[in-house]
């Protein structure tokens, strides 16, 4: 059993290959999400949930989502899975550092 956290992470590749845009994309769906935060952790001014955070992996943008925030906010869950589908994005599941571009 592992104790490492399991991530959903929405890539910014359509499932045909194409790159997604717009091109701020990750940052605007991150924001969206930012107000789910664990327990006694405030935001800044600005600042992403711990939950939902953008990144690149292998060259593309991407946004990594803690699957926490299922149990957390699971309307928020729905709502990413939902993205990913309603765009055609691709998707992975795992150890942070086992996730490779599919």
């Amino acid at each position: 059993m592992s104790l490492s956290p399991t991530y959903f992470v929405i890539f910014g590749e359509t499932l045909q290959g194409q790159r997604f845009r717009p091109s701020d994309w990750a940052e605007r769906l991150a924001g969206v999400l930012a107000p789910y935060r664990p327990a006694g952790i405030a935001g800044g001014h600005i600042s992403f949930s711990p939950y939902v955070v953008p990144r690149q992996i292998d060259g593309v943008k991407a946004v990594v989502i803690d699957l926490r925030l299922r149990d957390i906010e699971p309307l928020a869950w729905k709502f990413v899975q939902d993205f990913a589908l309603d765009n055609q994005l691709k998707t992975a599941t795992g150890a942070l550092d086992s996730i490779k571009r599919p």
